[in-house]
């Protein structure tokens, strides 16, 4: 159907019944629940009805409009009144899921928002502390506020866990996935990511480049380190590096890190013997913490030890200010929302998955001037 075929039928159903429900058009319409609430939106701001959660009213809105439109009215309460941008329309509301806003995140989330506010859009924030559970609890809080689309950072990948995938494609509303990577399965979504090998490629280069034959690789077990690695790995096959060692810090049966003491311990009795000479570190925390263990024992950075570390969070604020590589944070929330409201200003068009590439910002630990 056409755009004013479809706006036709939804009126004409007001008309008749005072008030409909956005999942009921979609089934007699046969069109997606996205493209009736982009319908709704579009009819609400030329006056034509009243918008409300999960469907629409007749406009005006009156004692009179019968008791179909006081259920709906009980059920779901109109959305409290907000600005209109120039072509009349209400805001989006953007819900937005990160699982943590301590770390990485905070910088994607104020990419985010500066965006949402250059456009008129307004983001409601959640939070998951790396729980699948909780990540379906605040997504159906989110969904249940009546937010027009997802800005989704689940805690696991979608290409590494099929719980996940399968949520994920269940999803009637919107979604941009942020610093996830989308399966082939989920076909509805979009994605906006950090090139995390293309970032340990750059690094681990730039060690060599520096005359380094083999090149170390110490990463926490994380979402991003398997990016890392596959980066890392291409980098010693591209340049003909010796093979590096490789310290994986595992996660725990209850996915929690396990002490870092001893593992900090035996890669720097490692690096003491000479074997090890350049490293990239993932992430900036344990780079610290093996900075301080190795200065302990009398091991000079970058003299007996280049290194880069990855995240870019507070490597900057090290004794030997590290070189680090940084992902685009605030670059990928800003992108993701763009994405988004272009998704839901325009339903039909292609679906989009983009990829940002992190910069290396050198400083003292490599040994290296900056360039």
């Amino acid at each position: 159907m056409l755009a004013e075929e479809r706006h036709e039928a939804i009126l004409r159903e007001l008309s008749r019944k005072g008030s409909v429900r956005v999942a009921d058009l979609a089934a007699s319409l046969g069109v997606s629940a996205v493209t009736i609430r982009h319908d709704v939106r579009e009819l609400a701001g030329r006056g034509l009805l009243t918008r409300v959660h999960g469907g629409a009213l007749s406009a005006p809105v009156t004692s009179g409009d019968g008791a179909a439109v006081e259920q709906l009215v009980r059920e779901r309460a109109p959305e409290p009144e907000t600005e209109r941008d120039a072509a009349g329309r209400e805001p989006y509301v953007l819900g937005m899921l990160v699982p943590q806003a301590a770390y990485y995140y905070p910088a994607v989330i104020r990419g985010a928002q500066a965006v949402a506010r250059e456009l008129g859009a307004r983001i409601t924030l959640a939070v998951s502390r790396y729980d699948l559970k909780e990540d379906r609890r605040q997504v159906a809080q989110l969904r249940a506020s009546g937010v027009d689309g997802l800005l989704l950072t689940p805690s696991e990948d979608p290409t590494r866990s099929l719980q996940t995938e399968q949520w994920v494609n269940e999803l009637d509303l919107p979604v941009v996935l942020v610093e996830r990577r989308s399966s082939w399965p989920v076909d509805r979504v979009e994605q906006v990511a950090t090139d995390h090998g293309y970032g340990a490629y750059l690094a681990t280069c730039h060690l060599a480049r520096l005359g380094h034959d083999q090149v170390a690789l110490f990463a926490r077990e994380s979402k991003t380190t398997p990016w890392i690695r596959e980066g890392y790995e291409r980098a010693q096959r591209s340049l003909g590096l010796r093979e590096g060692h490789l310290h994986l810090v595992p996660l725990s049966e209850a996915d929690d890190p396990v002490p870092m003491d001893e593992h900090v311990d035996a890669f720097v009795r490692l690096v003491a013997t000479g074997a090890v000479t350049a490293a990239l570190v993932h992430n900036d925390m344990d780079a610290l913490l093996l900075v301080r263990s190795l200065r302990a024992r009398g091991i000079s950075i970058p003299g007996d030890l280049a290194i880069a570390t990855y995240d870019d969070e507070v490597a900057a604020l090290a004794d030997i200010p590290l070189t680090a590589v940084s992902p685009p944070k605030q670059a990928v929330g800003a992108e993701a929302v763009r994405m988004l409201v272009d998704r839901l200003d325009n339903p039909d068009r292609p679906l989009r998955s983009v990829l940002l590439r992190p910069e290396l910002r050198v400083r003292a630990s490599c040994g290296a001037p900056g360039r």
